[in-house]
């Protein structure tokens, strides 16, 4: 199916977009995703309607969509109204704040202002580790950027941050051979959770998967063992099959249709040599829409393994903004609340990797 026109396409069609599919591809969709739409109704006050129709137009009755993967219990609401909400830029100010900020803190002296490793510290051509001071676990380091700027964030960069993550994990896996799944980390910004304005990410190695990447290994041999596909090629089929899917170089790339938070990307690749071509051009797409802050994850297979690279980016709202991006309903309903839309997504991601 050929999605010429998905300019047109928007998440409250998503029904009559599967049920256009041809019925294979519409079965392994229907295997991995669940949904409903349902009208919500409002009633305004005299005084509200006209300001209320100059700024959304007629919105008594709000078409809500609820995406659920039924494999790994992600759940997501989606609001067409608060999608047509603008996505505005940082102004020139609010860039040169960052790079004063930037400038400063302990990260941009790490040999003297940071803590080694007991194995030592790996010092690459665009970053340096170091221990973290204060840990979330047992082998925890901090990736710092010789570059402090965050926004310079380019594909060699990229490249060489995964493989300095991957060469501390060997390293800490020599330390401590129990510890073999390692999870790396990109908080950028204050609003994704970074302390530390000073570019840097996070890798830590365990002997014991965290939460969620056990969710979606136990959904993985489910899957297996049931259907005899992997999970992963059906998932980027499924995204695929409705135009929020693509493949750039070596690597899979989609919109995700059960987003954690706004703008969420989600890349598959076999390599780290395949991943960061990708999540390079997804940082463009970001830049380009005005996404100012966001977290990077990236799943790695066990030290010494081959498996798959998974990472999952997604957008942390304004720098400036006084709420909070998340509530009650990610935090203990387990489904979240976006306004983004991931068909106007995909159109973002195209225009990068498929010019």
């Amino acid at each position: 199916m050929r999605w010429a026109t998905m300019a047109t396409l928007d998440i409250t069609r998503l029904p009559g977009i599967v049920q256009e599919l041809r019925p294979g591809m519409a079965a392994v969709f229907s295997r991995i995703y669940s949904w409903y739409i349902k009208p919500g109704h409002l009633v305004f006050p005299d005084t509200m309607k006209g300001w209320v129709r100059e700024k959304y137009g007629d919105i008594e009755t709000q078409q809500i969509v609820r995406v659920t993967n039924t494999l790994t219990g992600e759940s997501t609401l989606f609001n067409s109204i608060r999608a047509r909400r603008p996505v505005l830029t940082p102004r020139a100010e609010e860039m040169l704040d960052v790079q004063a900020l930037a400038e400063k803190g302990p990260f941009a002296n790490p040999l003297q202002e940071t803590p080694a490793d007991t194995f030592g510290r790996i010092d690459s051509d665009h970053w340096i580790t170091a221990s973290n001071i204060a840990k979330y676990d047992y082998l925890h380091a901090i990736l710092i950027a010789r570059d402090p700027y965050p926004y310079t964030v380019t594909e060699p960069q990229v490249a060489d941050m995964i493989r300095v993550a991957i060469q501390w994990c060997q390293d800490a896996h020599q330390a401590d051979p129990q510890a073999i799944y390692p999870f790396l980390i990109w908080n950028f910004l204050w609003r994704a959770g970074a302390s530390i304005v000073h570019n840097h990410a996070q890798i830590l190695l365990t002997h014991h998967l965290y939460t969620t990447p056990a969710r979606i290994e136990q959904a993985r041999e489910e899957y297996l063992r049931r259907y005899g596909t992997e999970y992963y090629e059906d998932l980027f089929l499924a995204h695929t099959a409705i135009g929020l899917g693509l493949a750039y170089k070596g690597a899979r790339v989609m919109a995700h249709l059960t987003p954690k938070k706004e703008h969420e990307v989600v890349i598959i690749a076999e390599s780290p040599h395949d991943l960061a071509p990708a999540l390079a051009k997804v940082l463009e797409c970001y830049r380009n829409i005005g996404v100012q802050s966001y977290n990077v994850a990236i799943y790695m297979p066990p030290t010494g393994n081959r498996g798959h690279y998974v990472a999952w980016v997604v957008d942390r709202g304004d720098l400036h903004s006084r709420t909070s991006d998340i509530g009650g309903m990610e935090l203990y309903a387990g489904t979240s609340v976006v306004s983004s839309d991931p068909f106007r997504l995909m159109e973002h991601l195209t225009a990068v990797m498929l010019p």
